[in-house]
């Protein structure tokens, strides 16, 4: 699912000149949301790939996956599988915890988890970090990659904030404080700046 992008460069472009020559210099945007599975496999995949090379990741997320056939886990065959199994398929003692937690949200039905998508940013944020190990920034990638959602700012990931040093020209990474206040004039359209920042970064050196 390609997030509606065209409204939203022409936004970036009359609001923030620093952001209309990044657009030029990055091209069309190519954002995507994707919509195969589950959510709940969604955020299962993003818990497994904290911390980790998309390399190492994408393996052990195949090797979990495999101990269910090659499909995404219910929560409740997640729950019914033994520690020790998840542990041999690469996840630490620490990921095993999240994604058992995650699972038992789930199965006991903590939150409507596949009705994610019926709430307000501010409520997805909410309800998933209350499972272990799903902090803010994990919640604003699902709104963003899963959702499709068009106004998110990870004011925390550290590709956004070295994507604005190098575009703005800063001395110093700034903080979140400062993402989030550089990040205003975006809005509406603040999944689709936050793309092109990251995009900066595989630009060439002036």
């Amino acid at each position: 699912m390609k997030i509606p992008a065209t409204k939203a460069v022409a936004h970036l472009r009359a609001v923030d000149p620093v952001m209309a020559r990044v657009i030029e210099q990055v091209g069309p945007c190519r954002a995507r949301a994707y919509a195969e599975g589950t959510h709940f496999g969604a955020v299962l995949q993003s818990i497994v790939y904290q911390q980790l090379s998309g390399k190492a990741a994408a393996t052990i997320h195949g090797r979990v996956l495999a101990l269910f056939g090659d499909k995404e886990p219910t929560p409740r065959a997640l729950l019914g599988t033994d520690d020790a199994r998840l542990r041999a398929a690469g996840l630490s003692g620490q990921k095993v915890r999240y994604v058992k937690d995650l699972a038992a949200h789930a199965a006991e039905r903590r939150f409507p988890i596949e009705r994610l998508h019926e709430l307000p940013d501010d409520e997805v944020v909410t309800t998933l970090t209350q499972v272990k190990g799903v902090g803010r920034w994990t919640a604003q990638m699902f709104l963003m990659f899963r959702l499709g959602r068009p106004d998110v700012l990870p004011e925390l990931d550290l590709g956004i904030q070295k994507g604005i040093q190098r575009a703005y020209g800063l001395r110093r990474l700034p903080t979140p404080k400062q993402v989030a206040k550089r990040g205003a004039p975006w809005a509406p359209y603040r999944t689709i700046a936050s793309w092109y920042l990251w995009r900066v970064l595989e630009l060439p050196d002036d």
